[in-house]
């Protein structure tokens, strides 16, 4: 973990109340319509690695009763001190112990197994994973598309998305498979969060067609 000087960490929100609560409901939104792009907007200056929607989410939904694991671009930057000083979370070195994940756009995506699930009684007691991609665009559809399915989505929601593991199908089925535990995530883009929240399906490219 870096190590950085206070006065060079950039401002949270200009005010803090209004501004949390704008990021809040798009992020509410994000994961009540799976694969809906939605806007992030917020004025707060974000570190220079990790995507700034990515950031600003974070700082919305943090406090200090919030543990935080970082990827590994983003623990050697400024990222972990600026939201330390800014929402007082607990940065941890093991994944499997972080309520929230951050994934830098190009480090290894933790296995979704290995993160905390919760439990059938406390299942609000999961990881929720923020992941810095370079593309997550609703599309009208694509061979090669995510396919959505589930609450919150009409039929279904065709998602482009680049950035994400060659076997996160089968990793998010088996995660699906767990509810009600089971991880959440948000797909950020530099300024748009998409939501992927554990109720939904998603399928790939064939499967996908052969399922609709």
């Amino acid at each position: 973990m870096s190590t950085t000087p206070l006065a060079s960490l950039g401002a949270g929100f200009s005010n803090e109340a209004f501004g949390s609560q704008a990021v809040f409901r798009a992020v509410l939104q994000a994961l009540s319509h799976p694969g809906r792009t939605v806007a992030v907007e917020h004025d707060a200056q974000a570190p220079a690695v990790g995507h700034s929607a990515s950031a600003a989410v974070l700082l919305a939904l943090l406090d200090s009763d919030c543990t935080l694991w970082l990827s590994p671009k983003l623990a050697a930057s400024d990222a972990g001190a600026w939201l330390r000083f800014h929402t007082g979370c607990t940065v941890v070195a093991d994944a499997a112990q972080a309520r929230f994940v951050w994934v830098a756009q190009g480090d290894a995506l933790p296995a979704l197994n290995r993160l905390a699930l919760g439990t059938d009684i406390y299942p609000d007691q999961s990881a929720t994973c923020v992941v810095d991609v370079s593309r997550a665009a609703t599309t009208v559809d694509a061979s090669d598309a995510w396919h959505l399915r589930g609450p919150g989505i009409q039929e279904v929601a065709a998602l482009q998305v680049d950035g994400l593991p060659d076997d996160f199908e089968a990793q998010w089925a088996a995660n699906h498979g767990v509810f009600p535990r089971g991880v959440d995530l948000l797909l950020a883009t530099a300024d748009h969060i998409v939501g992927l929240p554990r109720t939904t399906r998603a399928t790939r490219g064939a499967t996908a067609l052969q399922e609709a």
